[in-house]
């Protein structure tokens, strides 16, 4: 799905995943679940891309539905797996948490566990090797993405700015579509370790002069960094 000149999204409003295109090559960020490698490579070809343009693929964090096929692309294609050194045990599958669920619809859950279970969600492949990153990175990938630390949601969750998309991607930092109630609009996102620290982070978004907002879960948001930020502490107030 195109979002703009070097933007594509692959997934839906369930779980999505991101790609940058640049003359460069090309930058995955996040990699959705397992069975999303089909429509990675029908979006690749759609651009004239192959695998073989795929230099990095950056997690916003270490949780199963967004390390998907990473490791397919590591192993298989050598293409590096960039993750916060936070949660680069939780990538690779040597820690992991059990936050509470809170509210749940059985519609919505059963919706988001059929879709998940549809793209192999149920078996994770985790990483057996990561590239380390800090708050602060300028990765020397497609796009040069900029890491934002914004802790809560897992220790090592990040946003990653890529000016030249106009974009930030925020992976579970917030979402706009709540896959456990369904609900739609810029909320907090459910399984976040640290609801407090979460919220305070989001502030850091606010500082960006950005008009594309990507979640993992949920539509593209194109109203700017300030106004979705504004929306969740209302929504929280």
């Amino acid at each position: 799905m195109k979002l703009g000149p070097h933007l594509r999204r692959i997934g839906n409003d369930i779980v999505a995943a991101y790609l940058i295109v640049t003359d460069d090559g090309v930058t995955v960020i996040d990699a959705g679940l397992p069975g999303h490698w089909p429509e990675l490579i029908s979006e690749l070809a759609e651009v004239g891309r192959s695998v073989a343009d795929v230099r990095g693929v950056v997690l916003t964090h270490g949780d199963s539905d967004h390390i998907g096929f990473a490791e397919r692309l590591r192993r298989d294609h050598g293409v590096p797996v960039h993750v916060h050194a936070a949660d680069a045990a939780r990538a690779r599958g040597e820690t992991k948490t059990k936050p509470s669920w809170g509210k749940v619809r059985v519609g919505a859950i059963g919706r988001f566990l059929w879709y998940a279970s549809s793209k192999g969600g149920l078996r994770t492949t985790y990483l057996t090797e990561v590239h380390e990153m800090t708050d602060g990175q300028v990765l020397d990938l497609p796009g040069s993405p900029r890491v934002i630390g914004l802790p809560g949601h897992s220790p090592g969750s990040v946003a990653i700015h890529v000016p030249v998309a106009d974009a930030v991607f925020v992976g579970d930092a917030l979402t706009t579509r709540h896959v456990l109630t369904g609900e739609h609009g810029p909320q907090p996102a459910p399984f976040t370790d640290d609801p407090a620290q979460a919220a305070t982070s989001l502030e850091r978004l606010a500082e960006l002069d950005v008009t594309w907002v990507l979640p993992g879960h949920g539509a593209p948001w194109d109203g700017g960094t300030a106004a979705i930020v504004r929306r969740i502490s209302e929504r929280a107030s």
